[in-house]
């Protein structure tokens, strides 16, 4: 009996370990329990997030200061959501060659 209560706790831990949390909806604590986000970072989130819910991630991005493509998808890898949605980079398509400027290297 008393084993069952233990892995019962133990499997509520973790649940709430792997517990996505939304940045739109999240309070500062909670969005401190993300690993990589302290309380630096959780206030600056909390602040931008007075100007209104976050979009998606690119709205996330551009307006929590700190926060990149790099970070972002550190976060949501820790149970961090924006608007419901994990954080998905967009890929860029390559840029073709005919397109680039030539380098004038005479003008050097």
């Amino acid at each position: 009996m008393f084993r069952q209560l233990i892995a019962a706790a133990l499997a509520a831990f973790a649940f709430n370990a792997f517990a996505a949390v939304d940045a739109n909806q999240a309070s500062q604590a909670e969005l401190e329990g993300v690993k990589g986000i302290g309380p630096a970072l959780s206030t600056k989130i909390v602040e931008a997030r007075k100007a209104g819910s976050f979009k998606d991630w690119g709205d996330f991005v551009e307006r929590v200061p700190g926060v990149g493509a790099g970070n972002a998808s550190r976060f949501s890898q820790a149970g961090l959501t924006v608007a419901g949605t994990p954080y998905a980079a967009v890929a860029k398509a390559p840029v073709d060659k005919k397109e680039r400027a030539p380098k004038d290297k005479a003008a050097k």
